[in-house]
């Protein structure tokens, strides 16, 4: 039954991605780049990586997302994008049904066949404690060079913002 589910989500991820690039409507677009990462961290779940599904969720569905709407919005392109796609519309989505679900019999048959099945790996991947003795440990000075680069990032945005109020 996971395997199963694994698989629908995984569809339901590559069917959202492949609208937010097929669709004029750039605020469609981003409502369907919402779905894709909730599907990923749908995923995720799955996989037992709870503290990355959580990350998913909150910075690249809420965070982002929001930006990315905020900006949309804001310098108002979706109205000068619509054309005559509304005809090259009913002809996509069977196009994406076709090319999604050949590739599900495709998995499908490798699945059966053996061909998928991979050896039990480390169960902790995604795990808060691995991760967080990954960061201190093996990648702890690309840890805190990302750390210093977001501080000189966030010092500038300050001074660039008190420079243009003065």
């Amino acid at each position: 039954v996971t395997v199963i589910l694994f698989y629908f989500i995984a569809c339901l991820a590559i069917i959202s991605a492949l609208f937010v690039v097929l669709n004029r409507n750039p605020v469609y677009s981003a409502v369907m780049l919402v779905f894709c990462f909730f599907s990923l961290a749908a995923l995720y779940i799955l996989l037992e990586a709870y503290f990355v599904a959580v990350l998913e969720v909150i910075v690249y569905a809420g965070a982002i997302m929001v930006l990315f709407l905020f900006v949309i919005m804001l310098i108002n392109v979706g109205k000068e994008m619509e054309a005559p796609l509304h005809k090259q519309k009913g002809k996509v989505i069977p196009l994406v049904l076709i090319i999604t679900f050949s590739l599900n019999i495709i998995l499908l048959i490798l699945w059966r066949s053996e061909g998928l099945n991979q050896p039990n790996t480390i169960s902790s991947v995604g795990g808060i404690e691995a991760i967080g003795q990954s960061l201190f440990t093996k990648y702890l000075l690309p840890f805190e060079i990302a750390s210093l680069l977001l501080l000189v990032a966030l010092i500038g945005t300050v001074y660039i913002a008190k420079r243009r109020s003065s």
